[in-house]
């Protein structure tokens, strides 16, 4: 639960070097696959709708599986914008039959429209492991008065509602067990220049990288495809504006067309569930199957 708990946290190291820049919208449709054969894990995401704006993703291997769908809503305080995600986080480590779930902090983007734009993360998360354990982590909301910025602190407990760890640290540098002996995680270093790059970790910059064998194995709806995102990546930022309007365009058309002829979106790979009036998306497990098969049928135009 320690090692969970880090990795809850890790999640949200890099948003501290992000908040300047707006991302990309994923088009309807959009996918995203990423293997580590040398890890032995694969992860595959598709944008299942667009309003609103939901995208789905699994990733499998041997000793883990997990899965989620990610969806949000916003509140506009006019200086600053909070993001309350929904949903819920799943992990599941087959080897001690551990079934982890939690739910995501609140965001806030502050100083949208002038200054410096920092962002900040809230709340309280409850990782919950059946009845065998449980950990409540607590983020501290930064303020004016509040000298305790990005810090994090929790405790573990086991089946019975006893703390059996405290945890304690800040979700942008690092984590620790106990009275601070123990690290359980440190965000890893920024490569130079990271905030003219979009502040991109190194693993976050190799996610774009498209050679030429992994091109030939990809679906057309791969973001590596994507014209507008691959022309700014070379630096051709007028070129990828207008790129992007057009991308953009194609999709309000595909929408409009589907509104006229009353065509249901139904995404390749993820399903819609529902379990009372709650709804999530579960993979349909088909993906590298038909990846193997050079995606038969494939006719999704996006871009």
């Amino acid at each position: 639960m320690v090692k969970v708990a880090a990795f809850v946290v890790s999640s949200y190291a890099l948003t501290y070097h992000r908040a300047s820049r707006k991302p990309f919208n994923p088009i309807l449709g959009e996918t995203f696959e990423y293997t580590r054969e040398d890890k032995r894990f694969r992860c595959i995401a598709e944008q299942v709708s667009h309003h609103p704006p939901i995208a789905a993703c699994h990733c499998e291997s041997p000793n883990f599986t997990f899965w989620q769908d990610a969806r949000i809503k916003n509140k506009f305080w006019g200086k600053s914008m909070e993001v309350f995600p929904i949903g819920t986080v799943n992990l599941t480590i087959p080897r001690h039959n551990d079934h982890y779930q939690w739910q995501k902090v609140t965001s806030c983007i502050h100083n949208v429209f002038g200054g410096q734009r920092w962002v900040d993360q809230y709340g309280e998360v409850l990782i919950t492991n059946g009845n065998k354990c449980s950990c409540k982590l607590t983020f501290e909301k930064a303020s004016y008065w509040n000298s305790k910025a990005y810090a994090v602190k929790g405790c573990v407990c086991d089946g019975d509602g006893t703390v059996v760890r405290q945890l304690a640290g800040t979700w942008n540098e690092a984590m620790f067990c106990g009275d601070g002996e123990e690290c359980i995680w440190r965000s890893a270093t920024m490569p130079p220049n990271h905030d003219q790059f979009y502040g991109f970790s190194c693993f976050a910059m190799d996610l774009n990288s498209l050679p030429e064998p992994l091109a030939q194995k990809l679906p057309t709806t791969d973001s590596r495809l994507r014209p507008d995102q691959r022309l700014l990546e070379e630096g051709k930022v007028s070129e990828a504006e207008e790129e992007k309007l057009r991308v953009e365009q194609l999709q309000r058309e595909a929408r409009t067309e589907r509104e006229r002829t009353g065509e249901e979106w139904i995404p390749r790979f993820f399903r819609k569930e529902t379990d009372g009036d709650q709804e999530h998306w579960v993979f349909k497990g088909n993906y590298w199957s038909e990846r193997e098969n050079h995606f038969p049928g494939q006719t999704l135009q996006l871009w």
